[in-house]
This record gives C-alpha cells, sequence and structure tokens, in this order.
C-alpha cells in the first residue's frame, strides 16, 4: 500500500503554500446559517444525543431513499446502509468482496486503490477515456472478474465523463455476465450542464452504489451511503459493526434537519455548480496563459483538471514545487502500474482566484 500522498502533503504545507492538492470543497459555498439552524434543532433533544441503528436513522434513510425514487431509481430505506463517508463506505464492500479479482479503471481514486489492497483484492486496471473506460477491454476483463470499481461521474483524478452510451455498454456487459459494479458517485451532482443516470439505475439488483454529503455540503459531517440490494445491505451491516456501531448520530441528526427543506439542499447545489464552473473557467484560463505546454481537456463538472506535462516527471517536479509554496498530486499516485509519470491532478473548487493565478505563475517559474 501506499500511503495517501495527499494526506502527507497536508502534514507538509503551511499558511504560506498555494495547495491544488486535496479534493477539498470551497468553505466559502458552506451553508453556515441553514446548517447552524439545523444544529440548533438537533440538539432541543437530547434523545438525539443517544446510541441509534447501526444502518442510520430512519427518517435521513427515508429521505437519501426519496433522492433516488425521484430520479427513476426504485429504493426503499431497507436498500441503503449510512456509513462515515463513503470511505468507509469503500472498505466495508472491499471486506465483502476481499481476495477476489476486480476490475478498475487506470488511473483510479487512491483511496480506493489502498483500501483494495489491503483487503486483497486483485486490480485489473483497465484504460480511461474522456467519455469513460474502454468499453472493449472492460468487456474482456470484467468476463473474467465479475466485479468492478468505477467512478462515472467526474471522475477522481481523470475528471472523465462517462457518456450515455457507455452507461449503457457497462450495464449491458454486466446483465450478461452477472457479478456487481460498485460505483462510486461523490461528484455525480457536480455537473456544469447536464448529468446522465447512474449506471446503478440500470443494473439496480448487480450494483452497489456510493453517494456522500462531503462533496456537495460539508465534508466534516462524515456522512456517505451504500445503496444495494436488500439482501447485501444487510451483510454489509454485519461487517460494519465490526467497525463502529453506528455512523455519527449528531451529524445524522443535524442533516436530517436541513434536509427537511428539499429545495434549500438542492438551491445549495445549484450555487456550487454555478460557482465551480467560473473557478474551473478561470483556472482553465491561467493554465493557457502560464502552462501553455499543459495537455488537458475542461472538464464537464467536478473538482478536477487532469493533464499531461510532456517530458516531465511530475513526482520529481511536486517537491521542488513544495520549496516554492506550491503543491499538486503527480498523476502517477493514481496508477496502479508505473503509468501517470507525466500527469498532474489539479483541484481548482478550494483556491481563490488570487491563489489560483499566483500558484501557475509559481509553477511556470519553476518549470
Amino acid at each position: 500500500m501506499k500511503r495517501s500522498f495527499i494526506r502527507q502533503i497536508l502534514e507538509s504545507i503551511d499558511k504560506d503554500t498555494i495547495s491544488f492538492a486535496g479534493g477539498l470543497p470551497d468553505e466559502d459555498l458552506f451553508p453556515m446559517k441553514d446548517l447552524q439552524c439545523a444544529a440548533k434543532k438537533a440538539f432541543k433533544d437530547k434523545k438525539n444525543l443517544q446510541y441509534i441503528l447501526s444502518n442510520g436513522i430512519k427518517p435521513l434513510r427515508e429521505k437519501t431513499a426519496k433522492f433516488y425514487n425521484d430520479e427513476g431509481f426504485e429504493t426503499d430505506i431497507d436498500n441503503l446502509l449510512i456509513t462515515t463517508g463513503s470511505q468507509q463506505a469503500m472498505y466495508i464492500i472491499a471486506n465483502y468482496f476481499a481476495k477476489k479479482d476486480i476490475v478498475v479503471e487506470n488511473p483510479s481514486y487512491l483511496g480506493a486503490i489502498n483500501i483494495l489492497k489491503s483487503n486483497g483484492l486483485n486490480m485489473k486496471g483497465v484504460p480511461l477515456e474522456y467519455d469513460g473506460i474502454d468499453i472493449a477491454k472492460f468487456k474482456k476483463e470484467y468476463k473474467k472478474t465479475k466485479l468492478a470499481y468505477l467512478i462515472p461521474d467526474f471522475q477522481n483524478p481523470k475528471s472523465s465523463f462517462y457518456s450515455k452510451d457507455k452507461r449503457k455498454k457497462v450495464a449491458n456487459i454486466v446483465k450478461q455476465n452477472g457479478g456487481y459494479i460498485i460505483e462510486d458517485a461523490p461528484y455525480s451532482q457536480l455537473y456544469f450542464k447536464k448529468g446522465e443516470k447512474s449506471i446503478s439505475s440500470l443494473i439496480p439488483n448487480n450494483s452497489l452504489h456510493l453517494g456522500s454529503f462531503s462533496k456537495t455540503l460539508a465534508p466534516s459531517f462524515r456522512l456517505g451511503w451504500i445503496r444495494a440490494n436488500k439482501e447485501i445491505i444487510k451483510e454489509l451491516t454485519m461487517i460494519k459493526e465490526t467497525i463502529d456501531l453506528h455512523t455519527n448520530g449528531i451529524s445524522q441528526y443535524i442533516l436530517n434537519e436541513y434536509l427537511e427543506d428539499e429545495s434549500r439542499y438542492f438551491d445549495h447545489i445549484k450555487v456550487l455548480r454555478k460557482e465551480y464552473e467560473k473557478k474551473m473557467e478561470y483556472f482553465a484560463k491561467c493554465l493557457d496563459k502560464y502552462l501553455p505546454q499543459f495537455i488537458y481537456e475542461k472538464p464537464k463538472g467536478g473538482m478536477f483538471i487532469y493533464g499531461k506535462l510532456p517530458n516531465k516527471d511530475t513526482k520529481k517536479l511536486v517537491y521542488e514545487a513544495l520549496e516554492n509554496k506550491i503543491v499538486y498530486v503527480p498523476g502517477g499516485e493514481f496508477y496502479i502500474d508505473d503509468g501517470g509519470v507525466e500527469e498532474i491532478r489539479f483541484n481548482y473548487s478550494h483556491s481563490s482566484k488570487e491563489e489560483i493565478k499566483e500558484g501557475l505563475k509559481r509553477l511556470a517559474k519553476i518549470l
């Protein structure tokens, strides 16, 4: 296992460092007043500080189920397990499928790679294209593994977005061969113009769909969930009970109060889409001006711009960048092989315009 480069970097930076490393939302956009009001209501009932059910409080599961049903993805509360962020969700699922072969996108999310390794899963990497996974290679490998881990919506790290056609093709391959996909979807609501239906909605009994409030609301809540068929949820709940008794209760009650007015949450997400698109466009403009050699495609949503610096070892470069108070994540951290040596993931959602401009100017000066 590699230790998370991003977590290491967070320990190495100071207040003068401009960081494009973490997948951080913009805290200036947190709905502070609404969350403070929700917290005040949640703390009025002393029972909200008591132990709760392992699978999460019922009203929060009901609201989460409604999100799915409103999109035409039939779901009830017994299809859901509330977890301590989607990171714990991933660990529980990896434990359930321990020591199996699994298809993963290459590159893929470092946190998931480490979790799969630690649970003995043997990863089969399939190249990722701008519109999703390489279908021919996916089909070949999935026939053998009957298990895959995918991030179809603004993938971490590459920001790729699966086309409608590729979503259908992946679903059909699963239908033909059986087995399961683990669909990680923390960024699915952060599209700029248009989203797509999840792959899981096309194969509800052959999927485990992961969601999170970390990217759309506030990471500190540590609230995520798994949506799967009821029998799998029962087994996953038993695994969760070996890790903790339940996910943070007061966070669930605060979030539940906040979601009492559903329109408030979706209005907040609309603000995120608008502001993140502005930041992405500004970041791209600065890249074109200060790093014209950086090869990339603009993302259609999410939090990252991913690309390539030809003939540069970006892992070596990042340590020089750190000395100059600027940091990013080198692409090689996200590969299960030796790929990504010339690649970089930039997070654009957290930094101000001033930081974006200054940070890329510092990097340009080093180059």
